[in-house]
């Protein structure tokens, strides 16, 4: 989606790119290459948030200084006439998106109560999309929009990483990944007296004492390591089925189409900018809503409930743009459609897939295990923008039903395997997937042999 809203910026880009090439090379650039041009830097930010997915670890802060160096370069590409400036900024920028589209929801997933951990972890996925609007808003011809501006524009996102820098250090390390990574206690309990206060502390203390007694001194495991282990199968196929459905959901073609229907319903193309805000504003709104709504409803419902109703809504998509011409009202019902399958997926999808990446795992997987979500998220996402344009030309507005068809797949999937996560500590999570990864009438023996071997390939 964040290469989408980039997009908003082609018309000045392409100018920067003839300009900048007929100075250099005293000739016109070519619209085939000037296509090429343009998608390399669309593309390298996947590159680099795939790169940045796989470096993943605990680098929230040193993942600023990426942010700001990658400000830098896109900010002096146009004074300086280097369009290569701005693709190795595009390039660093996604490396931060990936690093921190795996960081901050591990972070707050580990850092939070369970009561409290769905709302917490939706935190990135509120403020991922506030950023969205806030790009939006900017973005704006009257403001960083015009041609003069957009460099400050693509700029303007070292601002959140200076406020991190001088933030971040202070707040302490997760405590489980102190007390069970690195076996230190004093810390632990003081960075959850911190969090939780002095007179709370003790029940967090608690549970993550379980939990590093249960893992009984098990190493962190890579990700290549989890594809070999039996214990978090199904939780990995979970992973990779949930990333992949939110990526090729449909969304995107949401976005591709959302102009065309504007324009039908009427609106003229020097407003669609602001109607183009009006999606933005339902991302953040159903994300705060998801976040005031997952630790009470639960994560069940509301993931399965998006994707059913983005059926839904793909169905009457296909239709009202099959007939978008014969009626003067059909537009309008596109239109509706547009703003509902957003709410659809900012509802389900769109946040409580990286809340739930957080639940399924104990510490020793967790973080492999997001370094493997990041990755399938980045390819998934790169894949989707370089096939989604063949697919679009193929079927018109039936891609839709591909998107409807994926979707029911998801939800379904989801209904049969994924138990409910609300209220739940990690370690009772973990048991409720015994049954699926080990088989249902799995004697006690074979699982303490499974345990003694995990603990032998360690040693």
């Amino acid at each position: 989606m964040l290469h989408i809203h980039y997009c908003f910026l082609l018309q000045h880009i392409h100018k920067f790119l003839n300009e900048t090439w007929t100075s250099r090379y005293h000739k016109e650039l070519n619209p085939e290459l000037l296509t090429f041009l343009w998608s390399v830097i669309a593309s390298i930010f996947s590159l680099g948030g795939l790169c940045g997915a796989l470096i993943g670890g605990r680098a929230l802060l040193m993942n600023n200084i990426i942010a700001i160096l990658a400000s830098i370069l896109m900010g002096i590409s146009f004074p300086t006439g280097l369009f290569e400036l701005l693709i190795a900024g595009r390039f660093l920028i996604g490396i931060n998106s990936g690093i921190g589209l795996c960081v901050q929801p591990l972070y707050l997933g580990e850092v939070a109560p369970k009561h409290l951990r769905g709302g917490m972890a939706m935190g990135s996925s509120i403020f991922l999309t506030g950023g969205i609007l806030t790009g939006q808003i900017i973005g704006l011809r009257e403001l960083l929009g015009a041609e003069t501006y957009w460099p400050l524009l693509l700029s303007s996102s070292c601002f959140p990483a200076f406020a991190q820098l001088l933030f971040l250090p202070w707040f302490p390390e997760s405590p489980r990944y102190l007390l069970i990574d690195r076996g230190d206690e004093l810390r632990c309990a003081k960075a959850l007296k911190q969090f939780h206060g002095s007179s709370e502390y003790r029940r967090e203390m608690e549970d993550i004492q379980q939990e590093c007694f249960a893992l009984d001194g098990e190493k962190p495991k890579k990700p290549w390591q989890l594809f070999t282990d039996r214990g978090v199968r199904w939780q990995l196929i979970t992973v990779i089925v949930m990333t992949m459905g939110q990526q090729l959901s449909g969304i995107n073609a949401i976005y591709f189409y959302a102009t065309y229907i504007f324009e039908q319903a009427g609106i003229s193309a020097e407003k669609i900018p602001y109607v183009t805000l009006g999606t933005g504003a339902c991302e953040c709104l159903t994300a705060l809503t998801c976040g005031l709504l997952i630790d009470y409803v639960g994560r069940r419902y509301l993931i399965i409930g998006g994707y059913l109703l983005m059926t839904l809504w793909s169905i009457v998509l296909t239709f009202s743009l099959t007939y978008q011409e014969l009626y003067s009202w059909v537009p309008y019902v596109s239109m509706t459609s547009i703003f509902a399958f957003i709410l659809s997926f900012g509802l389900g999808p769109g946040g409580i897939t990286n809340t739930l990446t957080a639940e399924l795992f104990i510490q020793s997987s967790r973080p492999a295990a997001y370094m493997i979500g990041g990755t399938i998220s980045w390819i998934s996402f790169f894949t989707i923008g370089m096939l989604f344009p063949f697919i679009v030309n193929g079927l018109k507005q039936y891609c839709f039903l591909v998107f409807l068809l994926e979707c029911s797949l998801v939800a379904a999937f989801i209904f049969l395997v994924i138990p409910e996560t609300k209220n739940k500590s990690f370690l009772e999570i973990k048991k409720e997937f015994h049954k699926l990864n080990f088989g249902r009438n799995t004697k006690k023996k074979e699982t303490e042999l499974y345990e003694r071997r995990q603990l032998h390939d360690e040693f």
